[in-house]
């Protein structure tokens, strides 16, 4: 539905990586929850009057939290659009996330507020009437709701946001809430079974679980993530497609928000080449990363000695030696540096993984031991890099 109306509505709506046609996504997103959340909630809200059902009531209020939660993600999408300026130079994109997480809370209030009104009717439980015309009210929720989800979920695949995934698991879970709500209104009303309290405490669970993953989902990117394994693999093929180009490593990528990426890596190249024709296919790589992420990229350059025999054969042995140690440890940045008075350094970077079973201080000594057996007189630099582990899609 979203992606429907974005044919009308958004300009370039295919350009899904523009800031602009985010916000176009978003509002859309936001202008129809409104409209679709406060009709159900008028007509749920009659027929819990009528029904005299809690669970109805509560169902009513849950899409009124949910068109609150629409204007939070309108209002989000607006203010993330706006351009960077000199308090927030990286822009505002990460509104769109503290939209997110606000829906989510929006979320979990709900559910405790119907899970204490289902205690009371519980404690206190009263008569409930039924009617088709309940029962067409509820099932009319159901599929409007239905077409929310679909529509909020592909327009969050389209232009990868946490903010309206977030929106799409609310719809699905109203689905299943008032399903549920439905059901009970037929037993009681069949059977004269009164379970109506309790299936307003179990929908107000499934809120709360609702929401809870929700604000996991938007709490991740705002305190730093590490991209997916798709989207750093990509790049990595991207830069080394160039020439010279020998290896690539230390990436970071910092995002501030939706498509506002900022990103820096080392890429390793020929020592014996032009410094000059190196610098401008650096250039290069950083302006085709530039127009196709729409982010801003920083590229350090490493050079490597590749036709040095005592260096390669130094270098072979180190990564020999690491291979005993755990195959899964990389290492980059190799040199020997030899200055005049000083005898000769070896450095080089490891790459190590978080929360790994040796101390960086055990893995330094394990190398000196090593080094030393066929270096004896040289100093060591060994610079422990922690790897970043990219998410799995």
């Amino acid at each position: 539905m979203i992606c429907f109306l974005a044919r009308f509505f958004v300009i370039d709506y295919e350009q899904v990586k523009l800031p602009k046609v985010r916000q176009g996504y978003g509002v859309l997103s936001g202008v129809t929850g409104i409209a679709f959340n406060i009709i159900l909630f008028i007509f749920k809200l009659i027929a819990g009057f009528v029904s005299g059902s809690i669970s109805i009531m509560g169902d009513a209020f849950n899409n009124l939290s949910d068109a609150a939660s629409s204007v939070v993600t309108l209002v989000g999408f607006k203010l993330a659009g706006q351009e960077a300026d000199e308090e927030h130079p990286f822009g505002h994109g990460r509104i769109e996330y503290v939209s997110g997480l606000i829906v989510s809370l929006f979320i979990i209030i709900m559910g405790v507020e119907l899970i204490h009104s289902s205690f009371t009717r519980i404690l206190n439980p009263e008569p409930i009437e039924f009617s088709p015309a309940i029962a067409l009210i509820l099932v009319f929720s159901i599929v409007i709701k239905l077409i929310m989800f679909q529509g909020n979920l592909q327009a969050a695949r389209r232009i990868d946001s946490a903010a309206l995934k977030n929106t799409a698991i609310d719809s699905i879970s109203d689905v299943f809430t008032t399903s549920v709500v439905l059901v009970s209104a037929i037993i009681a009303y069949n059977w004269g079974v009164s379970i109506d309290g309790y299936v307003g405490v179990l929908v107000g669970l499934l809120i709360i679980k609702g929401g809870v993953g929700a604000a996991r989902d938007t709490i991740n990117p705002l305190l730093g993530e590490p991209p997916s394994r798709e989207f750093t693999d990509e790049i990595e093929k991207l830069v080394l497609a160039h020439d010279y180009i020998i290896g690539v490593h230390d990436l970071i990528i910092h995002n501030y928000g939706p498509s506002r990426i900022f990103m820096s890596l080392h890429v390793e190249v020929p020592s014996n080449k032009d410094i000059v024709t190196i610098h401008d296919i650096i250039d290069d790589i950083e302006n085709e990363l530039r127009t196709r992420y729409h982010c801003t990229a920083v590229i350090h350059m490493d050079p490597v000695i590749e036709n040095d025999d005592e260096v390669n054969e130094v270098r072979h042995y180190v990564k020999h030696a690491f291979k005993e140690l755990d195959p899964e440890l990389k290492i980059h940045d190799f040199r020997i540096i030899r200055t005049r008075g000083k005898g000769e350094r070896i450095a080089f970077d490891v790459e190590v993984p978080y929360h790994y079973n040796l101390k960086d201080s055990d893995i330094i000594d394990f190398m000196v031991k090593k080094i030393e057996s066929i270096r004896p007189n040289a100093d060591l630099d060994i610079t422990i890099d922690k790897a970043t582990k990219a998410k799995e899609e």
